[in-house]
């Protein structure tokens, strides 16, 4: 039997490293994670000297933040489309049904 947890240890913003136990399947989102915070936090830090490690560390934080409550707003709307676009295909799915029933009876 294999084991599915994975023991990791990420570092963000050249903080203290951080150990986690996570899904083996789930590494190449965590370390991407990892990766796309740190470059953005590397970047503004170059980009904005006159602000220190944890004020640019909040700073992506917060881009991080929106990016997830926006891309969830999306899905959820996503989520209603499909949910209306479902309903509709049954009721035509059901109309032809009903029409198709009701030429065999005849």
């Amino acid at each position: 039997m294999t084991n599915d947890k994975l023991n990791i240890t990420i570092r963000i913003a050249g903080q203290k490293p951080v150990a986690l136990k996570i899904n083996r399947a789930d590494e190449e989102r965590v370390r991407n994670a990892e990766y796309q915070v740190n470059r953005l936090w590397s970047h503004w830090l170059e980009r904005f000297p006159e602000k220190n490690s944890t004020e640019v560390l909040a700073m992506v934080a917060y881009q991080f933040a929106e990016l997830y409550f926006a891309a969830n707003a999306v899905s959820e709307e996503t989520g209603k489309v499909l949910e209306g676009f479902e309903k509709d295909l049954d009721r035509m799915l059901h109309g032809i049904e009903g029409a198709s029933s009701g030429n065999v009876s005849d």
